[in-house]
């Protein structure tokens, strides 16, 4: 790997590229935060993309996208004179080191969650008790991952199940409630019912450490491999979908998984 000396003088050149593009590139002149934040959240997607595909030579690369993004809003902030990109990276080194005092004070952690615990604790310190608990989980967030990151806020001030097996009692309860909603036709309750179903098995994941948005998407590209194997398979047929039976299609469908195995 390269030395630090070699990743300063990177990041340098960085630098160095954003300043003249702001002023001999037309486009990069013009922007602003605000027509920058949607570039940016689809870069993140991509990231996440690479990352669920293990993808080592595009997470690099949307690595760089990303970065560019934080180089970006620094560049302006520096222009309008709020903060450049020393500021940015002075506040994130502060907040690091106030962060973790088992490694840079006297505190104790010897655990992952015994961390995590300590970070959740000195964020509300931070706070003076001026915040609520859930006010630091972004309203923008997917909805899977926002519910995430909520019920662990809660669990962070000992709002949890004593037992994580406890959450399938719940989990139970929800399904029979949205059952009972469906089967009554009222569909606001029943999209009600739906949402605390999905709440439940979060949660469930959340206990089991395991990560459900990461879960779901994996499920859609599985989805996605054998439905596109069942069309690809279906064309070379000269049939098409919609005059097969599901029969058939089911046929296929499992000779898809099969060869996944």
């Amino acid at each position: 790997m390269h030395t630090r000396e070699e990743q300063m003088q990177a990041f340098g050149r960085l630098l160095d590229i954003m300043d003249t593009l702001r002023v001999k590139c037309p486009w990069d002149h013009k922007q602003t935060n605000e027509s920058l934040r949607p570039n940016t959240i689809e870069e993140t997607y991509e990231l996440s993309e690479a990352i669920l595909n293990r993808d080592e030579r595009n997470i690099c690369k949307e690595l760089g996208d990303v970065l560019l993004h934080v180089v970006f809003y620094a560049k302006i902030g520096s222009e309008s004179g709020d903060f450049d990109i020393k500021d940015v990276c002075d506040k994130l080194c502060d907040k690091l080191i106030y962060r973790h005092p088992h490694v840079y004070g006297q505190a104790a952690a010897d655990t992952a969650e015994q961390v995590v615990n300590n970070w959740e604790q000195l964020k509300m310190k931070e706070k003076d008790g001026n915040k609520m608990v859930l006010s630091g989980v972004p309203s923008s967030l997917p909805s899977v991952i926002k519910a995430y990151r909520i019920q662990d806020k809660a669990r962070a001030v000992g709002f949890d199940w004593e037992d994580r097996s406890q959450v399938w009692n719940k989990v139970k309860e929800e399904i029979r409630e949205f059952e009972t909603e469906v089967e009554s036709m009222d569909k606001e309750k029943a999209e009600a019912e739906l949402g605390d179903v999905m709440f439940s098995l979060i949660n469930a994941a959340r206990l089991y450490h395991l990560n459900p948005d990461n879960a779901l998407e994996h499920t859609n590209q599985k989805f996605i491999r054998r439905f596109n194997y069942l069309e690809q398979h279906t064309i070379k047929e000269g049939k098409n979908l919609k005059d097969m039976s599901l029969e058939e299609m089911d046929k296929i469908w499992d000779e898809a998984k099969r060869k996944e195995k």
